[in-house]
């Protein structure tokens, strides 16, 4: 617990109000803190699923002594333990059942009077009685692997699970043309039965309708009801679901597209209401992207964004998600979707401790109270109404302070970083044009006389240049094909190792020379453009990088700033140089964003771009902090090649000047 205020929060104190910081606010005045809510709808449910495993737990316990029970000379002592066991199984079940969420659509029946608790709750046994039937089958059938979570993070992934809904789509005709033709044989049944009921001549004093009539009722009936086809058709539609079952997007691929979303937001400057509605456009600017197909998001699509905000603690996103899901529930209480996993009230409930532990109170106030209007019997809210009134007699939270925007990775050069990359085409300041230049290159090499270097000088200090036409079209495409079936989740250094970090977002794979070669052709291309030496071990194999969902790369230096980094390992020296291939086109965002001198270049496909990471010096060049901005739309491919300071003594001098 976290300040006395809530369970499982994972935010940090200077996230919240000051007064809200400490549970001594409560203690001293004899308050007791909020509840905040259950695990709803888009959260997974944690506590529904205890609940009900709960009860497959006992169903599991009646199986065993069932099993068990001929062994008479262990009987009562197993008697007694599976008693025990499984009144603890049915006490977990039954405990907190006030938290328990029901569906939006079933609370709306419940406040209407059409379905009453015992409705719900027996509902709820038979979910338990299903779970105790399945067990048997749940400990036979061979449990799959975890679904792997790093969809989001490669387009190519993206696109994989793309084909594999194309599947499941597959599976869902087949299964509803299976249902329709059932449904229009089962309709042919309820009208020959309806004739009969309607029809005044046809009476049971009639042997033959009296017998159809007790063979109806004892065969018929029980066989629609219990149909052997529609069970058939079920099962053919979760077979369908097993054998993609590794190839779905986990709960961390959802988690990693919400915050995508809200990444794009932030660095773009796009409002949620406009995200939301498809629209990708800062306010008083032309939109960054234009989809030839304007789609929007469900108000539950919202509350998950807004959901998974609230879970990290980050209030300043979750309310604004959070305020979108609301209104677009309000648009459409009553009618209720098949695929929703939340309602009004869950977002309403969010929503109001979102504002409560932002320091709203009297908004947290108001948005409980609507919570209330549509389902007056929930204590833990009722609660929370009376605390909060309590809260503002004493003149707590009257007025909220503005949230800020939390910065999760600590990056200090965050607003220029984003200003660059909102930059419409990496635009040069008009002093910088005048020293740029375009020219076709030899750099003295052979190879090059015959089709020289199309060279645009993009920067003098630091020098960074850009090959247009470097790589062809074909070339391109063998590289991704060649690197697609390696990659994996992108990682960066962390001291003496490496990891995953949220602020890098891409897969990649490494190509030796030998794995093709086109390879050994672009090696050579780059050490004729660079006039370096790349033969091992002075320059790294090729890195191949397919950027994911809002794929980016936050501020970074590309040479070791710590002689404890993985890079000396080759035992080659630094990373000299960096030569960047642009592998594919993105319709928006993507620009490669040079953040302290002030500049970036866009996505320009079948080029490459070069800088100098260090001085001749061996220092590295501050200057060449980069990024790679968040892909707002497309699919980006890069291609890296990192050249090392050993054995490059001649070709690159050292200086003294510190400057040069």
């Amino acid at each position: 617990m976290r300040s006395g205020l809530a369970e499982g929060h994972a935010s940090t104190a200077h996230e919240m109000p000051l007064l809200l910081q400490t549970s001594a606010f409560f203690s001293w005045r004899g308050l007791s803190a909020p509840f905040p809510p259950a695990s709803a709808g888009g959260g997974g449910g944690r506590m529904r699923e205890l609940r009900l495993g709960a009860l497959v737990v006992l169903g599991l316990l009646l199986r065993i002594r069932g099993a068990l029970g001929i062994l008479w000379v262990l009987g009562p002592l197993l008697e007694v333990v599976l008693g025990i066991l499984g009144a603890l199984t049915v006490l977990v079940a039954l405990l907190g059942l006030e938290t328990l969420r029901v569906p939006g659509a079933l609370r709306a029946l419940e406040t209407r009077g059409v379905l009453g608790a015992r409705g719900i709750l027996g509902a709820l046994g038979a979910l338990g009685a299903l779970g105790a039937l399945g067990v048997l089958w749940a400990l036979l059938a061979p449990l799959p692997p975890p679904a792997p979570a790093e969809t989001f993070s490669a387009m190519l992934s993206v696109r994989g699970a793309l084909g594999a809904e194309r599947r499941l789509l597959r599976r869902l005709r087949s299964y509803l043309r299976d249902e329709s033709s059932r449904l229009r044989r089962l309709r042919r049944f309820y009208e020959k039965v309806r004739a009969l009921h309607q029809d005044p001549k046809a009476s049971v004093d009639n042997p033959l309708l009296a017998f159809s009539l007790i063979k109806r009722l004892h065969s018929d009936w029980p066989n629609i009801i219990y149909s052997d086809e529609a069970t058939g058709n079920t099962q053919a539609l979760h077979a369908g679901l097993r054998e993609l079952e590794q190839e779905l997007p986990g709960p961390e691929d959802l988690d990693g597209a919400a915050r995508a979303l809200m990444r794009l937001q932030d660095v773009y400057a796009l409002s949620v209401k406009g995200l939301a509605s498809g629209v990708f456009q800062r306010a008083g600017h032309p939109p960054l992207y234009s989809p030839s197909r304007r789609v929007s998001l469900s108000a539950d699509d919202c509350f998950h964004v807004g959901k998974v905000a609230y879970d990290t603690g980050d209030y300043y996103h979750s309310i604004a998600w959070l305020e979108e899901a609301v209104s677009l529930f309000r648009l459409s209480y009553g009618s209720w979707n098949l695929e929703d996993r939340s309602s009004l009230e869950d977002a309403l409930d969010h929503l109001a401790f979102s504002y409560f532990m932002a320091g709203n109170i009297s908004h947290a106030l108001s948005l409980s109270r609507e919570f209330l209007r549509y389902d007056p019997s929930n204590q833990r809210v009722s609660r929370n109404v009376a605390k909060y009134k309590k809260l503002l007699e004493m003149g707590t939270g009257a007025s909220a302070t503005p949230l800020q925007r939390p910065n999760s990775t600590r990056l200090q050069s965050r607003d220029a970083y984003e200003e660059l990359c909102q930059r419409p085409r990496g635009q040069a300041a008009p002093e910088q044009l005048l020293h740029l230049s375009c020219s076709y290159e030899t750099n003295s090499s052979p190879y090059l006389l015959l089709q020289p270097a199309k060279k645009e000088l993009v920067r003098i200090q630091p020098y960074v240049a850009l090959y247009h036409d470097f790589i062809t079209d074909a070339e391109a495409e063998i590289i991704k094909g060649l690197a697609g079936p390696w990659l994996q989740r992108s990682v960066v250094a962390s001291g003496e190792k490496q990891q995953k970090a949220e602020y890098r977002i891409s897969k990649s794979a490494w190509l030796k020379d030998t794995a093709d070669p086109v390879v050994r052709v672009l090696d050579t291309r780059i050490a004729a453009i660079t006039g370096l030496d790349l033969r091992p071990p002075y320059a790294e194999y090729l890195q191949v990088v397919n950027y994911g969902l809002g794929g980016h790369y936050e501020p970074h230096f590309d040479h070791a700033t710590s002689r404890k980094s993985p890079l000396y390992r080759m035992k080659s020296g630094n990373r000299i140089a960096t030569v960047m291939i642009y592998l594919s086109a993105v319709e928006a965002g993507g620009s490669t964003a040079f953040v302290y001198a002030n500049f970036s270049v866009p996505v320009v496909k079948n080029a490459a771009l070069f800088w100098w990471n260090l001085r001749r010096n061996g220092n590295g060049d501050g200057d060449t902090l980069h990024a790679g901005c968040p892909v707002l739309a497309g699919d980006k491919w890069v291609a890296n090649k990192w050249i090392h300071e050993h054995g490059q003594e001649f070709r690159r001098p050292c200086g003294a000047d510190p400057q040069d």
